[in-house]
């Protein structure tokens, strides 16, 4: 049985705790507004950014997980999110005098700039060419750098249940098929980014970074042409490629995930079709 942390608990944090709390591991969800974690999950009420909310972390603990996300989309989000906040861990673990045996810290495939459908993994270079991937290629090199034992996960888009965005476009008819070359998109359903978490958890010796996505990289217009044909929904229009916005350059690569998979971890959904497909049939289930 295993103390862990896990701070900056949302979306997928919360998943990882349910999972851990189900096995027998006494889990801590740190977030600012605690109580509505699930049950199962200690709530411990508490600021990333505030190094006064985290004197009294929970003692003895043997494994940490990072996984807050910014909570907008500007520069100052984003450092308080990837570098302010596990900097601020760091010195609040070291201060108590904590040891643990492992820190996961949650990236972004953001980090590769990429945009020509390359192939790319742990080795390839990461220059990102937004603050966003230059903050958290920081925060990367801060944890692995810090007094602990570290292993940095990048994460492609979390997709999932409530997450459904993507889906309510495609049944107004609003989803756009851009015209021209191949866009690649990649994507981890949540249960598989906390699955994965979990299963570095329990490695030996876990590699210092690991891509998290699915087994296929797809490309968007096949992804929106499915998701129509599962709704009933007229297939996207085609149309020109917009310009992506200054500050967020578009994005196109296939992220591999051959070191996860070597590693021993097995996707319950290996593609969008078998995510999707399980978030389309919940909707259709009473309730």
């Amino acid at each position: 049985m295993a103390r862990v942390l896990i701070a900056g608990c949302g979306y997928t944090g919360a998943a990882l705790g349910l999972r851990l709390a189900g096995e027998g591991h006494i889990v801590w969800g740190l977030r600012r507004r605690a109580e509505g974690l699930p049950p199962g999950i200690l709530p411990l009420g508490a600021d990333l950014t505030d190094p006064r909310s985290l004197k009294s972390l929970p003692p003895g603990l043997d494994s940490v997980f990072y996984t807050a996300g910014a909570d907008g989309s500007g520069e100052e989000a984003y450092r308080a999110a990837y570098l302010t906040g596990p900097a601020l861990l760091l010195e609040a673990l070291e201060a108590q005098g904590q040891r643990p045996g492992r820190l996961v810290f949650t990236s972004s495939t953001a980090v590769y700039a990429q945009s020509s459908g390359e192939w790319v993994d742990e080795t390839s270079p990461a220059a990102p060419a937004d603050f966003r991937g230059a903050l958290l290629l920081e925060g990367e090199r801060l944890l692995l750098g810090g007094p602990f034992p570290a292993t940095v996960v990048r994460l492609a888009g979390i997709y999932g249940p409530g997450r459904t965005r993507l889906i309510g476009r495609v049944r107004r008819g609003e989803a756009v098929c851009p015209e021209g070359p191949p866009i690649y998109t990649n994507r981890i359903h949540r249960d598989d980014a906390a699955g994965a978490l979990r299963h570095l958890m329990a490695l030996e010796r876990p590699e210092a970074l690991y891509l998290g996505a699915d087994h296929e990289p797809a490309e968007r217009c096949e992804v929106l042409r499915w998701l129509a044909g599962k709704l009933g929904a007229p297939p996207p229009r085609q149309a020109p490629l917009s310009g992506a916005e200054p500050s967020r350059p578009r994005s196109n690569k296939r992220c591999s995930n051959a070191r996860l998979l070597a590693s021993g971890y097995r996707f319950r959904y290996p593609s969008y079709r078998e995510g999707y497909g399980a978030i389309l049939e919940e909707a259709r289930s009473p309730s």
